[in-house]
């Protein structure tokens, strides 16, 4: 029962839109209804953008931070308190899949790149560094936020096995793949218009 509530809890904080809450109370604004209608930072930065670009940038950078150390708290404090790594690990899965498919939005939410990346950086800091390199090169040649992030994702993944080939504790990386997974499922749309070649730049 412990364990149960100890997910749930991860669950239901790994669900806080804090885009959506930050757009609102600072811009006014419901990003749901504008831009790709997602609760990330992408769209807060892309809708706010059209009337605040100074607030659009602060508010993004917020939402970011804040979407990372949903997960992050948790997860220190349960390590903190000494729970086991295998419950740290399924706290990390639930929160990135509270942050995408959120209670509070009926079950719609973000892409969840920024909470994945911030848990598992936890466990998983020098691989973290390579995927949010690869973002930034990705990021400034293209400026296209998705694809930036896809290859982050695979940067992530490859250099897991580079780095923790025999992952501790745990022993396997399905954490990982299930976070993927998760992440990857969300970019869908944004793949086919990859595909397609009618993916919106930020600029």
């Amino acid at each position: 029962m412990e364990n149960l509530i100890i997910y749930l809890l991860a669950y239901l904080i790994g669900a806080i839109p804090f885009g959506l809450l930050l757009a609102q109370i600072f811009a006014k604004t419901n990003i749901k209804n504008a831009g790709s209608k997602s609760i990330g930072a992408t769209n807060v930065l892309r809708v706010v953008k059209e009337s605040d670009p100074k607030l659009a940038k602060t508010l993004a950078v917020a939402t970011i931070v804040l979407d990372a150390f949903k997960g992050v708290i948790p997860i220190l404090i349960a390590k903190i308190l000494g729970y086991d790594e295998n419950i740290l690990w399924t706290m990390a899965v639930l929160a990135v899949f509270g942050h995408c498919f959120s209670p509070y939005l009926k079950f719609e939410g973000g892409k969840g790149v920024a909470t994945g990346a911030g848990v598992l950086a936890v466990f998983l800091p020098f691989e973290i560094i390579c995927a949010i390199l690869v973002w930034l090169i990705i990021g400034k040649v293209f400026k296209i936020s998705s694809l930036a992030s896809l290859g982050a994702l695979f940067t992530l993944i490859i250099s897991s096995f580079i780095f923790h080939y025999d992952m501790p504790v745990v022993n396997t990386h399905a954490p990982i793949f299930i976070i993927a997974f998760i992440v990857l499922y969300k970019h869908i749309p944004n793949i086919l218009r990859l595909v397609g070649k009618q993916e919106c730049k930020v600029i």
